[in-house]
C-alpha cells in the first residue's frame, strides 16, 4: 500500500490535511473516522447529484405539481414544418 507524508495546515478554524495528487479523491465528501488504534480513516463518500434537487422538490406539495400539468396542457400545439 503506498504511503506518503503530508502537510496539515489550519483553514479556519478547521485543520485540514494537503492531499498528494496520487491520492486525489473524486468526489465532493468524505466519511472520516478514527480507529481504536488512533489512526484517522477517510472514506469518499459518493457523488448524489440527484439528492438536492429531491430535496428541493419535498417542499412543494401535490398542488404544485397539478398547476403545472395544468399549464403544460394549455401549450399551443408545436408545428410541423420543413427542415431548412
Amino acid at each position: 500500500m503506498p504511503t506518503s507524508a503530508t502537510r496539515v495546515f489550519m483553514n479556519g478554524n478547521s485543520q485540514a490535511v494537503r492531499i498528494p495528487q496520487e491520492f486525489r479523491l473524486d468526489t465532493r465528501q468524505v466519511e472520516i473516522s478514527r480507529t481504536e488504534q488512533g489512526d484517522l480513516l477517510i472514506h469518499p463518500l459518493p457523488v448524489d447529484r440527484g439528492a438536492a434537487l429531491l430535496n428541493a422538490l419535498v417542499a412543494f406539495d401535490e398542488e404544485f405539481a397539478a398547476v403545472l400539468e395544468e399549464d403544460r396542457s394549455m401549450q399551443p400545439v408545436v408545428q410541423e414544418r420543413e427542415p431548412l
